[in-house]
């Protein structure tokens, strides 16, 4: 696909003459992404692994660059790069070389402008990177709805597998090994995880703003919560309410659907801090990568 269409970054009332079909996609594929990364946002928020997140998110960009440089799948170039980007951290992470938030800087921002450097060489290719930064949700597709749906239930499969000795880790890691749990194979499936969301995401909410719906509902569900289980469940209809008020705003006030998405987010977050302002979260944060 050559020219990108870029829907997401125009007002949701100038879409009107198709508004049913195009609202009731969005709706179905926000929700399901929302349902999906609800979960995996808790560990983020557990583990502090914002940064990590957004370097993944970052790095998208080299993989829709090298996607079309190569003519595959975008979905498989922004997977491919993110869990190429994972392991490189592993990698320098053993050597001990720099500080952790040093390396994600490091990676964050070069995958990002190496992915814009190599789009600019490709003179012949047309590419609104408004549409990959910021989304494109008024654009989807039923087999992006299908792709989004399945990968969730395979996305949260594993996830519920692998969920005890994420957890324990997640607590106290030397506990999880000395209980046989193996977490650092677990934390390798969850960097895989992510970078499975983060492909089917690019396209709902964009590059610049997948972390956001990854850490925000999250954040908000942490105050309700009283177990993990709790907030991983408060923190998917969370995220599906967003997508839902983002969407009904951006139709009332005329603004941007992927953004509005994300300050529907921020704003049941502040509500969250307003409703329980002394609730005490789930004791499960443990520094991560």
């Amino acid at each position: 696909m050559a020219t990108i269409t870029n829907l997401q970054c125009r007002p949701l009332k100038t879409c009107m003459t198709m508004l049913d079909d195009f609202f009731i996609r969005a709706i179905i594929a926000g929700s399901g992404l929302a349902l999906t990364v609800g979960p995996l946002g808790c560990y983020v928020v557990w583990r502090r692994m914002a940064y990590f997140g957004d370097t993944m998110a970052h790095s998208a960009l080299l993989g829709v660059a090298l996607a079309f440089l190569l003519n595959i799948s975008l979905i498989v170039g922004v997977f491919a790069v993110a869990v190429t980007a994972s392991l490189v951290l592993l990698a320098l992470q053993s050597r001990n070389a720099l500080p952790t938030d040093a390396l994600l800087g490091i990676l964050s921002h070069s995958t990002l402008a190496l992915g814009l450097v190599i789009i600019a060489f490709m003179t012949s290719l047309r590419v609104d990177l408004m549409g990959f930064l910021f989304g494109d949700i008024l654009a989807v597709s039923r087999l992006d709805i299908a792709i989004i749906y399945v990968g969730g239930i395979v996305v949260l499969a594993v996830l519920i597998a692998i969920w005890r000795p994420l957890l324990a880790a997640t607590v106290n890691i030397e506990l999880a090994q000395a209980e046989g749990l193996n977490p650092e194979r677990a934390r390798i499936i969850f960097m895989l995880l992510m970078a499975s969301v983060i492909a089917m995401a690019m396209k709902i909410v964009g590059i610049l703003l997948i972390t956001s719906l990854l850490i925000i509902p999250a954040a908000a569900a942490r105050r309700f919560a009283s177990t993990p289980e709790q907030m991983a469940v408060y923190a998917s209809l969370i995220g599906a309410l967003a997508v839902a008020a983002g969407l009904f705003g951006s139709l009332k006030f005329d603004t941007p659907s992927g953004p509005s998405i994300v300050v529907a987010a921020l704003t049941l977050f502040l509500l969250s801090l307003v409703t329980y302002p002394g609730r005490k979260p789930p004791a499960t944060s443990e520094p991560g990568t």
